[in-house]
């Protein structure tokens, strides 16, 4: 499939009522239930200051959250370091919802600084990360920014130039080969957008790494091969932008069959619904034209999403699971989070007529007591 075969919006053909969402969703979501994302155009909120719509609710909650404006930051042992994945994460994530577009240039110009790329990227000959340069790639693109030059790095060039004989695009390093499904997949979503396409070798070696069961692993040649949700959607969405049609319909018939009853997705060895795998594969679901469990999967996002109940500081966040918002991990959780509810899959995102700003949910004023 092409990108340009792609809709922006594909929650905007299906017939879905807001009567009928009201009827599956918990009260703490009667704001956005009453107006769906599904009949809603990425430009509409009820205005610049608040929306309805889950995922830009969810983008302007996490473009809120962002430090200095412009990234995101790891706690470890006590000491706070730049997060550049979550931050590429966030950036994906305000384009998919059509808002935040200021916060997303922010981030953009702070990914670009030197320190910060050489940092993700490593620099470039003794050190080069394939997972990285390929996620950061399609940040580029997605942000419509000279992939060939940002920050002074040629990310196409850097991305192909590790890419081995066998196929697989193989990390540089003296800390060892850490690449896998998720930077490989992204890497042919990524390079698909460039003028010379995704190497063939490349297509082929993603799709010799699938399962019997029709899933894809995270981790390449495992003695036995299990399939992970996450390493599924994206390896599902990366085929079917690649032309491989039947293995991408045997990763979506793979998710279809393993959607939990609350419908949403465990990741691999777990069994309880995650925000974070759920977005992911409604991500592959609703643009890969599974509308039943992308549906299911997208409500129960919603249902994780943090309502006109909770406290105003987290409204619009999303939860990482039915336990209960957890500050830790909701940042990431709802940076994934957004792609599902916005429905749309990575081979065809664009920031292209986003919103600038950040909207918080729309909720009813506060009724005055007597």
């Amino acid at each position: 499939m092409s990108t340009s075969a792609l809709r922006r919006r594909p929650l905007r053909l299906l017939a879905i009522s807001a009567l009928a969402l009201t009827a599956t969703l918990p009260a703490a979501t009667a704001a956005q239930a009453a107006a769906p994302a599904v009949t809603t155009p990425a430009s509409s909120t009820s205005d610049d200051a608040t929306t309805y719509r889950p995922d830009a609710a969810a983008a302007g909650w996490l473009a809120r959250q962002l430090v200095d404006g412009d990234h995101f930051e790891s706690v470890f042992d006590g000491t706070a370091y730049p997060d550049q994945g979550l931050t590429v994460d966030a950036v994906l994530a305000f384009a998919a919802a059509g808002s935040a577009d200021q916060a997303a240039a922010r981030a953009t110009a702070w990914l670009a600084r030197p320190d910060i790329l050489s940092g993700y990227l490593g620099d470039g000959t003794t050190e080069a990360y394939a997972g990285a340069t390929a996620k950061l790639l399609l940040a580029a693109e997605v942000r419509g920014t000279a992939p060939s030059a940002f920050g002074g790095v040629d990310l196409p060039a850097r991305l192909r130039s590790l890419l081995t004989p066998s196929g697989r695009f193989s990390d540089r390093s003296q800390w060892g080969d850490y690449s896998n499904a998720f930077g490989q997949s992204l890497a042919l979503i990524a390079l698909q957008r460039t003028p010379g396409g995704a190497p063939a070798s490349a297509v082929d070696f993603l799709a010799a790494a699938q399962c019997a069961d029709g899933g894809f692993p995270v981790a390449f040649g495992q003695a036995t091969c299990t399939a992970d949700t996450d390493a599924t959607a994206l390896a599902a969405q990366a085929l079917a932008a690649t032309g491989r049609s039947a293995k991408a319909k045997a990763g979506l018939d793979w998710l279809t069959a393993h959607q939990n009853t609350d419908g949403g997705f465990a990741a691999a060895g777990a069994t309880a619904s995650n925000a974070n795998s759920t977005g992911l594969a409604v991500s592959a679901l609703l643009p890969g034209g599974r509308l039943l469990g992308g549906l299911k999967g997208w409500s129960s996002l919603v249902k994780l999403q943090q309502g006109c109940s909770a406290d105003p500081a987290v409204r619009g966040a999303v939860a990482y699971d039915a336990s209960g918002f957890n500050p830790a991990n909701a940042t990431r959780a709802t940076a994934q989070a957004v792609l599902g509810l916005s429905g749309q899959g990575l081979a065809g995102l664009s920031a292209h007529g986003a919103r600038p700003s950040a909207p918080t949910l729309a909720c009813p004023a506060p009724t005055a007591r007597p």
